[in-house]
């Protein structure tokens, strides 16, 4: 080592260029100017008594944690970052992830112009926000936000594996995994930073392009302010993102993430596809039975309410079981209401819960007076119960996508779907009912029901099924701006990759909800419903098959489509 040798070297004078004598002093400094880069390595840090991590990875760490008002925080040096992906590996290996888990990855940004073309690699992680959009929308609090190192932590045996979280962070960190039913994101490495050793990606980086850094959550909230973060990456003003990308250069204006203009179905959650557009039949399904107390009386509407209670009942616990199949470990489902406070989807399944418990009251009553006799004031006062908590619930149904910032997931996009889904195929049941109950048990009462309440039921199908269609279509108008939008980017797939059952859905929603009531109106005009009951059932299970399936594939749809700002990736 240059160490040893300098000090085996014999003392003696030695002259300098000039001829003159140098002192000791002045030949040590002259050698040290001339030493490589390997050696100044050596002897910098094998003369230090202090652990190896903190040898090696001082200049990339903080010199004291975190203090009042301040938290840890990625530091990414874009001038550094080569995209080699080293980070991602040590990140896999020192968490044990599966061989398609990733808690870092690496995008690319692109700009310039053809003759001088630039491109910006980016490693990214959990940003470790101010305000984590996963903690607040997680049912069971299995996330939690260090007081002292500003951390965000997942809880992995507290989780239930809903996914939700998934949907509330723009910027797609956490992770589900389907083997254990859970989801896991990263922590920093935090049991690492708690004995001063630098994280996995940290270590692995070649070009010390990761660092751990102190930062003032006034200065994050300066910065999101002033939305300094990454070209065409998520409105850091959602979360409060306390990662860092700092550059020397300049960044061309034109520069946006190399699959910026590339759009991909998203995961469609087909038991909350059926979950959703079960409840609001049931409540619809409810709601539309006091509508027919007023239309036809109290004489009529009694006989048709336990056949409607009973399938509006059917068809809403179907709904609450399918949603089950949504969780990684529904053996857990009970943990939903440790979130109530703070997420929507807590405050959904209680409301739901109390709903389906009002429900079956109300059902009990109306099929079983003699089990359980009520007066007929409080059977009245038990249905507008279910029907306003059920309300109340689709309302929290509303508010869990619209609290999530997906443009097409918007609050008056979602209260619209919703709502019309409910009183269409709130109709479609209600009408499913009578035909059954003039099938199952002709009387006078029942064919008069029918004749009495078919038209209007039937015209009013067709006007909802009309103006829910035309909704729905009013999102292909964003294919005419110029810009990339969320909307365009949902547009284009309902064109391009989502075709199909596009296609299917308007086609269902006609004839289910024009054509088969259509049919039956003329039967109405014509004075009597020809053919007898047999035809009566194949146009009505036609009316309430076709609209059915229409508005699943539309909830198909719904979570397919959706687009939102994310995070660089690479060239697909």
């Amino acid at each position: 080592m240059p160490d040893a040798l300098a000090i085996a070297a014999p003392i003696m004078p030695a002259c300098d260029a000039a001829g003159q004598h140098s002192s000791l002093l002045e030949r040590l400094l002259g050698e040290q100017q001339e030493l490589t880069a390997v050696e100044q390595f050596a002897r910098t840090y094998d003369r230090q008594n202090v652990p190896a991590a903190a040898k090696r990875y001082q200049q990339l760490m903080p010199a004291a944690p975190p203090g009042k008002g301040q938290q840890y925080a990625f530091e990414v040096d874009l001038d550094r970052c080569s995209g080699c992906k080293a980070c991602v590996t040590a990140c896999h290996n020192l968490n044990g992830l599966d061989e398609r888990e990733a808690w870092r990855d690496v995008g690319l940004l692109v700009g310039g112009t053809s003759a001088l073309p630039v491109l910006q690699h980016v490693t990214t992680a959990c940003h470790h926000c101010l305000e984590p959009a996963c903690l607040t929308a997680c049912p069971v609090n299995a996330y939690e936000k260090d007081p002292l190192t500003g951390i965000v932590k997942h809880l992995d045996d507290q989780c239930f594996g809903c996914q939700y979280c998934i949907l509330a962070c723009p910027y797609e960190v956490p992770k589900y995994h389907a083997g254990k039913g859970i989801v896991r994101k990263c922590d920093m490495c935090s049991t690492r930073l708690a004995v001063g050793e630098a994280p996995a990606c940290v270590q692995a980086c070649p070009s010390q392009a990761i660092a751990i850094r102190v930062v003032s959550v006034e200065s994050v909230i300066e910065d999101a302010e002033a939305a300094l973060f990454l070209p065409a990456a998520p409105d850091p003003q959602i979360t409060y993102p306390t990662t860092t990308y700092k550059s020397q250069r300049v960044l061309p204006r034109n520069m946006l993430p190399a699959d910026y203009f590339q759009v991909s179905r998203q995961h469609p959650h087909w038991p909350l596809v059926v979950m959703l557009v079960l409840t609001q039949l049931s409540v619809g399904a409810f709601a539309w039975g006091i509508v027919l107390e007023r239309l036809v009386g109290h004489e009529f509407s009694a006989a048709v309410r336990p056949v409607q209670a009973v399938m509006a009942l059917v068809f809403g616990l179907l709904a609450l079981a399918a949603s089950v199949f949504h969780l990684g470990r529904p053996q857990f489902a009970f943990r939903a209401v440790l979130g109530l406070r703070h997420s929507w989807l807590s405050r959904e399944i209680v409301v739901f819960g109390l709903f389906a418990a009002l429900a079956c009251s109300y059902a009990g009553a109306v099929v079983a007076p003699a089990a359980w006799p009520l007066p007929y004031d409080a059977i009245r006062l038990l249905a507008w119960g279910v029907v306003v908590v059920g309300a109340v619930a689709v309302f929290c149904s509303v508010m869990i996508y619209a609290s999530l910032r997906r443009d097409f997931w918007d609050f008056p996009r979602t209260a619209v779907r919703f709502s019309l889904t409910s009183i269409l195929l709130g109709l479609a049941t209600l009408w499913l009912s009578l035909a059954a109950l003039a099938v199952i048990r002709p009387s006078e009462t029942s064919l008069a029901l029918v004749a009495a309440a078919g038209p209007t039921i039937c015209a009013a199908l067709v006007i909802v099924t009309c103006a829910k269609l035309a909704w729905e279509a009013m999102l292909l108008r964003h294919l005419l701006s110029r810009a990339m939008t969320p909307l365009k980017r949902s547009a284009s797939l309902m064109i391009r990759d989502l075709a199909s059952p596009a296609v299917a859905r308007f086609a269902l929603g006609v004839l289910g909800g024009v054509f088969a009531p259509a049919l039956l109106l003329r039967q109405f005009s014509a004075g009597s419903l020809e053919g007898g009951p047999l035809e009566l059932m194949v146009a009505t299970g036609l009316l309430f098959g076709a609209s059915l399936a229409g508005e699943l594939l539309e909830r198909y749809l719904f979570f397919a489509a959706v687009a939102a700002p994310r995070m660089p990736g690479g060239i697909r």
